[in-house]
């Protein structure tokens, strides 16, 4: 049986160090992109800075600044994979559609949840530091 001819991307050959820069290059411009077009990415580093100056000035140890930075990092990346869906979803049509609507409403609910799991770990850190 043969296989059905697959689609692949240009850039699938790229191999080693070329893959690994080029990726790397990808990755910037679409932090760049996301920096220049989403505002509640914008206010969520904005947060994000505040809450990593905050933690490193805590007298917290090594693990539980792990545990403060690590929920604040899972919130931008939750948000960075929103706004792909929602640039993905808006490629496609503009129009209300009930999927749409739909995959941007579940993005908006992962970002959600990320956020009050991260607000319960830095509640809980905190009780253990000072409580």
């Amino acid at each position: 049986m043969t296989t059905p001819e697959r689609r692949t991307s240009r850039h699938k050959g790229k191999a080693g160090p070329v893959r690994i820069w080029r990726a790397l290059l990808y990755s910037l411009a679409g932090l760049g992109a996301a920096f220049r077009n989403e505002a509640a990415f914008r206010q969520e580093l904005a947060l994000a800075a505040i809450l990593v100056v905050a933690a490193v000035a805590l007298p917290a140890s090594p693990v539980q600044l792990a545990l403060l930075i690590g929920p604040v990092l899972l919130v931008l990346v939750v948000e960075l994979l929103n706004s792909a869906i929602e640039a993905a979803v808006d490629r496609i049509s503009f129009d209300d559609h009930a999927l749409a609507r739909q995959a941007k409403d579940i993005g908006s609910a992962a970002v959600f949840v990320s956020m009050l799991g991260c607000a319960a770990v830095w509640g809980l850190v905190l009780y253990d530091i000072f409580g």
